[in-house]
């Protein structure tokens, strides 16, 4: 079986590149290993009548042109925002953020000096957004490709120069030094430097006391939601409506989606990608993009030999440990927080509880020196407060996004051991906030490390496809000289969360592989539509 190209995973990135080949009149086809499109975009029935996203769990960073050009809200896709963007309840204290003023009133009510420095910070972060925002839809420089790489230099250093001193030195800031060292800048007072630091650890196993976490913090800045830029927002149904409406825009354009099918080898003829083999035949197609962890590529995927072995030895060194343990549950009633005990919108906000930089930095010792930690950072949405599709009438489900759990727990230990009683734990954690909240647990649906592996293919259980370290970043995501989706095997692309700009649920860098695909296709290769 023939096609122009084979996308290998049906995640939203795959998806994503698969959109925009066949808008340009390619033959595509989508293989995946699942029996259902989505990768980690996708949603689950985990108990009778309750539904919600069974890993990645809220919207912001998918980016507006994705939307529009893929014309997700005619598949089917329709996201609300959240009444209260997020709740912090801390130790008898509480802080609020959202949009119309709410974040500066709320920061205030704590402190009048952390109001004038949220100001500030809200300055600093608008100029550093604004220059990160530009690359987002672009190859970064492809370090060590010679002349190809000149107008992309350029770029970037007009870009900067196109910066005040003031500002060049808030961008070295973010890019270079830590979140508490940023963050202590701006404000004095824990719950409001926890507050803009919980980005910082998302998906991300470290302190926020290291050097290069306020670019995490920076990452998760990136987006919008309905419209509204900064707003996070819910899907419809749960994260799988993104990849159902995805899935339904590209087989309308003719992409054949093939579930099911894991890739097993890229067959490699005369030192180019010619195909693959999945589900036990040859697919063929001169034109190979994968939407997998650069690490699985090049270590299970691309045979030995095919390229050369520095590059198969510096990809089974690719970092990927983002130390996360993802739940969902089904609730018999809404929690009441100690700190703010009525029903309200702060319910359908992204509930932190982690309530200073230093409860941050302790959850990473603990799990650094003991696997996990009994004391996590949670987020908890409450979906079902936006959806009414999701549970029962009266019965609610959330998503517990939880830090710090390694992947390697050590010798003679296992998830398989060890998962439910990490669970147990995080459970707590809510329930000292909300007493009475486990309790009200009717179910729940565990997602570990290495469950997240096993499942998803997420390496390590990274949700990221590798650590957003500096030395895993831009030009050098996900090596230096194939940093613009190129791999160095001729017909191989990446377009996954490993490829700039990283993680989230984007849709950038299936954009940006798509780009790079149809630039060098010659003009007159390209079937018509």
């Amino acid at each position: 079986m023939e096609s122009d190209v084979i996308v290998i995973g049906a995640g939203h990135n795959g998806l994503t590149c698969a959109n925009y080949l066949a808008a340009k009149g390619l033959k595509v086809t989508v293989l995946e290993a699942a029996e259902t499109v989505g990768g980690a975009a996708v949603t689950d029935e985990f108990l009778p009548g309750f539904r919600n996203s069974a890993a990645s769990y809220t919207v912001s960073l998918l980016n507006p042109k994705v939307i529009r050009d893929l014309e997700l809200e005619r598949h089917g896709l329709k996201v609300v925002l959240r009444k209260t963007d997020n709740f912090l309840p801390g130790n008898g204290e509480y802080l609020l953020s959202g949009r119309n003023g709410l974040t500066r009133k709320e920061i205030a009510r704590h402190s009048k000096k952390d109001a004038e420095g949220y100001d500030r910070y809200v300055a600093d972060l608008e100029a550093v957004v604004a220059l990160l925002k530009k690359w987002l839809l672009r190859a970064p420089p492809n370090v060590g490709a010679r002349l190809s790489a000149i107008p992309k230099v350029l770029t970037l250093g007009k870009d900067m120069a196109g910066l005040s001193l003031a500002e060049t030195r808030v961008v070295h800031d973010f890019a270079l030094r830590s979140a508490t060292e940023v963050l202590e800048r701006y404000f004095e007072t824990d719950i409001v430097k926890a507050l803009f630091g919980f980005d910082g650890v998302v998906g991300n196993f470290n302190s926020p006391n290291a050097p290069g976490s306020a670019y995490v913090l920076l990452h998760h800045l990136f987006g919008e939601a309905a419209g509204v830029p900064g707003a996070w927002g819910h899907a419809i149904g749960g994260m799988g409506s993104i990849t159902q409406a995805m899935a339904r825009s590209a087989r309308e354009k003719g992409v054949d989606i093939v579930l099911g099918t894991p890739v097993e080898e890229i067959i490699v003829e005369k030192g180019k990608a010619a195909g693959v083999v999945a589900g036990g035949k040859a697919w063929r197609a001169a034109t190979i993009v994968a939407g997998v962890n650069p690490k699985l590529l090049f270590d299970r995927l691309v045979p030995q030999g095919a390229v050369d072995p520095d590059v198969h030895s510096r990809m089974h060194h690719w970092k990927g440990e983002s130390a996360t343990f993802r739940m969902n549950v089904a609730l018999s009633e809404l929690p009441k927080f100690t700190v703010l005990p009525k029903k309200g919108d702060h319910l359908t906000a992204g509930i932190i509880m982690a309530p200073s930089l230093g409860y941050m930095h302790q959850a990473w010792l603990d799990a650094e020196l003991n696997g996990w930690t009994k004391n996590p950072v949670v987020e908890m949405l409450i979906p079902s407060t936006l959806d009414t599709t999701l549970a029962p009438k009266g019965k609610h489900v959330a998503s517990l996004f939880c830090q710090h759990f390694r992947y390697d727990l050590g010798p003679s230990r296992s998830w398989d051991k060890e998962r439910e009683k990490a669970a147990d734990a995080i459970i707590a954690t809510v329930d000292s906030h909300a007493p009475g909240f486990a309790k009200s647990v009717i179910g729940r649906q565990i997602h570990s490390p290495l469950d997240l592996e096993r499942r998803f293919g997420l390496i390590g259980g990274d949700i990221f496809h590798g650590k957003m370290s500096l030395d895993q970043l831009f030009s050098a995501r996900p090596m230096i000289g194939a940093a613009d989706y190129r791999m160095p095997l001729k017909g191989l692309y990446l377009c996954g969360s490993g490829a700039h700009p990283g993680g989230g649920v984007t849709g950038a860098p299936g954009h940006n592989a798509a780009q790079a695909i149809l630039a060098d296709r010659k003009p007159w290769s390209r079937r018509k539509p």
